[in-house]
């Protein structure tokens, strides 16, 4: 049964990488998807649409753009990964997650112990919650494995 897994949030590490290697190297038949990672090409998914002399139509086009991205993935995954970071604050991640919940999508929450408290309504409403990619592949291994 192929899976198809949607990871979201925190772009800053190698997190995704760690997630998709394990589940390689247990040959899971798992396609994975994500946002734009590449912040500069994220912000200018909307100047295809036109220039803009304020920032904030700028953002405004491109943020747009990127949720018709994020909403199609989201919609046709089997199971997301939203990836707290403890550098930045992932709003976007945090809309994934609910955006999962109001969907009926399982999701795994990932994140240290130290964003449990600010975490745990996104916590209580993913299925699972794991602080190490290593645990998203144990999870993905037992749903998607044979």
């Amino acid at each position: 049964m192929q899976l198809k897994v949607y990871l979201s949030g925190e772009i800053h590490t190698d997190w995704r990488d760690q997630i998709i290697r394990g589940c390689r190297d247990r040959q899971l038949d798992l396609v994975f998807y994500s946002a734009v990672t590449d912040h500069p090409t994220s912000d200018r998914a909307g100047d295809v649409l036109g220039p803009e002399e304020r920032s904030f139509w700028r953002d405004h086009k491109s943020a747009k753009v990127n949720a018709m991205r994020t909403k199609t993935l989201l919609e046709n995954c089997d199971v997301a990964v939203v990836r707290f970071g403890e550098q930045y604050k992932q709003w976007n991640a945090a809309f994934d997650a609910g955006y999962c919940a109001a969907l009926g999508k399982p999701y795994i929450s990932l994140h240290s112990e130290d964003l449990v408290h600010p975490l745990k309504e996104v916590d209580a409403a993913a299925q699972a919650w794991a602080t190490t990619p290593r645990q998203v592949v144990e999870v993905l291994s037992y749903i998607g494995g044979e």
